[in-house]
């Protein structure tokens, strides 16, 4: 399919350049910048910079298959700053001077297959944002050369090939949107050390080793959803995304037991590693991240007692535990239940509705299940009243 519609693109294209010529191939190819040249002599630019972009502009109109909403009608005359999606701005080293800054497509469906010799050749843009089109082909290792690229979104498009290795070299990237896409591969390790707020490269066919990819990082907003992440989550991954507020890992093929180093994320609010493989029990530690709002750990196979002090959190909004093989809620997570928070719906807690069969636990537990420091599980590396008492000890990790 996508080679009929590639092929449906280049016969758009080679109609669209014939209908414009005057005979013969070389008019077929020369036809076009003609055509821009003869424009920009009769067009005067506020900035020279302007004037620059505009064959870019023109060359990669001509380049567009489908505009369902016509945005590509006002890309006209010499007013680029008035161009839908195009905004200008003064350039970080001219603030005297008026430059093309930002691009923003997002949702205008736009086709087109490539952004090579476009995007990787304006060389003032801060913003590219491009969410919900049908660019395709891969990124262009030029792109690397734009000084002051700060946040760039490629997401819900089709573009593929291996990670685009070029954006390791983009020093002032701090958003990175890939979601959506058909990017395949390993990430570099590298991504993990730049100096990223955010990193969304979810719904990809990234396939890794959770434990290789992730670094000492700044980043506060991580998805690394549906793709094919696999191995456990690391220990260390307290030290990797000690200040990130949402991690994203749901939907991969993670598994392994949880680490006790889970309950030292102490600036995360949004944890949610459903639909994976992992396994044993909850880290009484997780009862110590105090900003937590919605954790959530469905799909997977963990079992024995849902932790009081995990339901004890105070900022706690969603806790889904639902589809594992959980055997016990105490009082506290019962008031959750209660209350719409606590999910333990297809797990094996005696007296509540919606739990697995009789069968299901039975052959589930039938298997030895076995977790590397067990006695980690209890410890607190926090201070909660009234449950450091009931626990072993009060102690920073264990290992």
């Amino acid at each position: 399919m996508q080679m009929i519609i590639f092929i449906f693109k280049l016969i758009v294209l080679v109609t669209f350049l014939v209908d414009r010529s005057v005979g013969g191939i070389t008019s077929i190819l020369d036809d076009p910048l003609k055509a821009i040249e003869d424009e920009l002599d009769g067009l005067t630019f506020i900035d020279q910079r302007l004037a620059i972009v505009y064959p870019l502009i023109k060359n990669f109109k001509n380049t567009i298959t489908s505009d369902p909403l016509n945005i590509t009608g006002s890309w006209v005359g010499s007013d680029i700053c008035s161009y839908k999606g195009f905004y200008c701005d003064n350039p970080p080293n001219n603030l005297t001077a008026t430059t093309l800054a930002s691009i923003d497509f997002n949702g205008f469906q736009l086709t087109a297959p490539s952004l090579d010799g476009f995007l990787d050749q304006l060389p003032d843009l801060a913003l590219f944002h491009a969410n919900s089109n049908f660019f395709s082909g891969t990124i262009s290792s030029n792109i690397a050369k734009l000084p002051y690229l700060y946040e760039f979104d490629i997401s819900n498009n089709l573009f593929t090939g291996p990670f685009p290795n070029s954006i390791l070299a983009m020093n002032s990237l701090s958003f990175l949107d890939m979601r959506f896409n058909l990017f395949a591969g390993s990430i570099p390790p590298q991504l993990f050390t730049k100096d990223l707020d955010i990193l969304f490269i979810n719904n990809n066919n990234f396939i890794q080793k959770l434990a290789e990819i992730l670094g000492n990082s700044h980043i506060l907003y991580l998805t690394l959803a549906n793709n094919k992440f696999f191995g456990s989550i690391p220990h260390s991954i307290a030290k990797y995304l000690s200040g990130t507020s949402e991690v994203l890992l749901l939907n991969n093929m993670l598994s392994g037991c949880l680490p006790y180093e889970l309950g030292l994320l102490k600036d995360t609010v949004v944890f949610d590693a459903g639909n994976n493989l992992l396994t044993g029990p909850i880290p009484y530690s997780m009862g110590c991240l105090k900003k937590a709002e919605v954790i959530n750990f469905a799909g997977n196979m963990l079992y024995g007692v849902v932790p009081e002090v995990v339901c004890a959190m105070g900022n706690l909004a969603n806790l889904s535990l639902s589809d594992n093989y959980f055997i016990q809620a105490g009082p506290i997570c019962r008031g959750l239940i209660k209350k719409g928070v606590l999910d333990v719906t297809k797990n094996c807690i005696p007296g509540l509705p919606g739990q697995r069969s009789m069968v299901e636990c039975v052959a589930f537990f039938a298997k030895p299940r076995y977790c590397s420091y067990m006695h980690a599980y209890h410890y607190l590396p926090c201070w909660l009243p009234g449950f450091s008492d009931s626990l072993t000890e009060l102690a920073p990790a264990p290992f």
